[in-house]
């Protein structure tokens, strides 16, 4: 039996591991959906990519992801095992079937456990996803301390925010994102998990084994990851235009303030709005940038590279989680039975 302390462990552990082994795909991933892309890393005239350039520095800002991964994953794995046991004992029973199908327990709990998760992810996600847009000197890149840890980008990314709100800007759109990512991934993942279990026990070559859980954990999460990753890449192309822009945000009397200081100088307001940080966009604002310049494709933008690191890093994540949640349970079962 999994205690609380089991599931934070267990979730901490989890989200530690696959940050360190999926964050250069998220960094490819940022840059690939960045709007700055086709500035930055496409050279137009050769219709090639600048691979070196796109390819340096994957690990950066890695150090405020972990830090805060951490805590927001076990909080998420701790809410989510509490609601689903709370709502699944609520569910009555009529005729020998539950009142509410099981995956819209799972969409609830998963849901509920986004939000609070959100909210403590936010900061180091913005964080992350600015210091992954930074360029670094090449001649940084060749130097033997690695690049993976040091210090100096996340600090260079934190220096461009003026306040502490600007790090909470994006916490809608990253909530927009992973709440129907999850809503969806978690109902496929439970009845894949079990509907395999299911065919094994019937043929009989079901073990229960930590290895064996570890794999069928990890087959369903990656399967249903890939999917909800796919069909929420839009929404994922927009919460990284905002979080990228979120430094440049100018508050309410700034704008106003750059606005009459326009009108003295006889500058365009059009041009004048059309400029980076003067006001906040809405999503659905930011939606209609990204379909101007790239039409839909643009919105899927990155989609393949999300859903390939998506199914790598769900089915990892949730295989250490359930493993190791497993594995703590029966420690504690057996120092109760040495007892």
């Amino acid at each position: 039996m999994s205690t609380h302390s089991d599931v934070l462990l267990a979730g901490a552990f989890a989200a530690f591991t696959v940050d360190l082994l999926v964050y250069p795909l998220d960094t490819l991933k940022t840059r690939f959906q960045s709007p700055e892309y086709k500035k930055i890393y496409y050279d137009a005239s050769k219709d090639t990519v600048n691979r070196r350039l796109l390819f340096r520095g994957l690990y950066q800002g890695v150090g405020s992801v972990i830090l805060n991964t951490i805590p927001s994953s076990g909080a998420f794995f701790t809410t989510y095992e509490a609601i689903k046991s709370t709502l699944t004992k609520a569910n009555p029973i009529f005729n020998g079937s539950a009142l509410v199908p099981q995956p819209f327990i799972h969409s609830a709990a998963s849901a509920t456990a986004e939000l609070v998760s959100c909210f403590i992810l936010t900061p180091a996600e913005v964080l992350k996803q600015n210091a992954q847009m930074i360029r670094r000197p090449a001649e940084a890149s060749k130097s033997k301390a690695s690049t993976a840890f040091q210090p100096s980008v996340t600090l260079q990314a934190l220096k461009q925010f003026k306040r502490p709100s600007q790090l909470w800007r994006g916490y809608t759109a990253l909530a927009a994102r992973n709440l129907p990512f999850t809503a969806m991934q978690f109902p496929m993942f439970e009845h894949l998990k079990e509907s395999i279990k299911h065919y094994r026990q019937k043929s009989g070559t079901f073990t229960g084994g930590l290895t064996e859980t570890a794999l069928i954990t990890a087959v369903s999460a990656g399967a249903a990851g890939s999917i909800a990753a796919v069909i929420t890449t839009p929404v994922d192309v927009v919460k990284t235009w905002i979080m990228l822009s979120a430094a440049d945000e100018s508050s309410e009397a700034a704008a106003k303030e750059k606005v009459e200081k326009a009108q003295k100088q006889g500058q365009s307001l059009d041009k004048l709005a059309n400029k980076k940080g003067v006001t906040k966009k809405s999503g659905l604002t930011v939606a209609r940038e990204v379909m101007r310049e790239g039409g839909v494709k643009g919105l899927f933008r990155g989609g393949a590279l999300r859903s390939a690191w998506t199914a790598l890093g769900s089915g990892f994540y949730l295989g250490v989680y359930e493993t190791g949640r497993v594995w703590l349970g029966d420690q504690h079962q057996s120092q109760e039975d040495a007892h």
